[in-house]
């Protein structure tokens, strides 16, 4: 194995211990709130499974997919289109969490009315149904499948993730069909909700309106949800524009630069616990009570071992 293989891996399932633990202590931290009735709290659990997922299935799907073990056609298939399943599922978590702040801002005084827990939850249902379709459509055919008179769906072979995916589907359908449009109907509400607070809270200034306190903390959120974003985008645009290059200019793209782009996209899904703590006050808080318990129940823990 190659140093820079064995560092690469190592650096992989560092990421994805961190991706499990921030987002169980961001699931736990929700619950503990008591938060879990509120719509957008409902959907940033939805966000933080997902990432939890990435550090549980995605990663050690990754290993499976680089070539390393061998595989049916179809098993490679299937674990390279629960990587997009659960990409998917982020995206849209990350679109309905926009639209709900966009309501949030639009009808605040209708918005608890219509923006129901039942119905909040039947969107994350929805989300990840439609991750599930967008993910698994190569599982029906949009695949690169080659069939011979040496190659069956049965026979097994070097699991590699390019040699399974259409790299068509890569780009048309799941990048510019499935990852642009959601991007950028986010990046419209963001910047809808962010001059619309700044209008009511100019406004709320100049006539003492009690809304300016509203206004403030729905600017502070919704500023954090947007970090989350731009976030998402940084992460994983290097490796999807590098599919676009490949496809269309076929520029031969360095396999230490995959290597680099898929540690950027595991992060991600690392590095949301991380801005809840520091962005979103109601979390950081839930934290600090957490980590308190637990560092109690290590101390009793060691003071039991010592009077043993």
């Amino acid at each position: 194995m190659e140093a820079s293989y064995l560092v690469y891996i190592i650096m992989d399932v560092v990421i994805a211990v961190a991706c499990c633990l921030g987002n169980i202590l961001v699931i736990w931290a929700v619950k503990m709130c008591n938060s879990m009735q509120q719509p957008t709290f409902c959907l940033i659990v939805s966000l933080a499974v997902a990432d939890f997922l990435v550090g549980a299935l995605v990663v050690p799907f990754g290993f499976l997919v680089s070539g390393e073990v061998n595989s049916s056609f179809y098993g490679c298939l299937f674990m390279s289109c629960m990587c997009i399943v659960l990409t998917q599922a982020s995206v849209l978590s990350l679109l309905a969490i926009a639209i709900d702040r966009f309501l949030r801002v639009l009808i605040p005084l209708k918005y608890k009315r219509i923006v129901t827990q039942s119905r909040s939850w039947a969107v994350v249902g929805i989300c990840w149904l439609t991750a599930g379709i967008v993910g698994l459509t190569p599982m029906f055919g949009w695949n690169i499948h080659e069939t011979s008179s040496n190659s069956t769906s049965t026979n097994t072979q070097a699991c590699v993730f390019l040699n399974v995916m259409s790299m068509s589907y890569m780009v048309y359908f799941n990048f510019f069909g499935c990852i642009l449009p959601p991007l950028l109907i986010i990046t419209a509400l963001y910047g809808y909700i962010f001059i619309a607070i700044h209008k009511q809270l100019r406004e709320g200034a100049v006539s003492g309106s009690e809304s300016v306190s509203y206004y403030r903390k729905e600017r502070s959120l919704a500023g954090s949800l947007a970090l989350v974003v731009v976030l998402y985008a940084f992460c994983w645009f290097p490796l999807h524009l590098m599919h676009v290059a490949s496809f269309f200019w076929l520029v031969p793209v360095p396999s230490g630069a995959i290597d680099v782009g898929t540690l950027l996209s595991h992060t991600n899904s690392a590095v949301n616990p991380v801005v809840y703590a520091f962005k979103i006050e109601k979390l950081r808080a839930a934290y600090k009570i957490i980590w308190r318990r637990f560092i109690l129940c290590c101390v009793e823990k060691s003071n039991l071992k010592a009077r043993a």
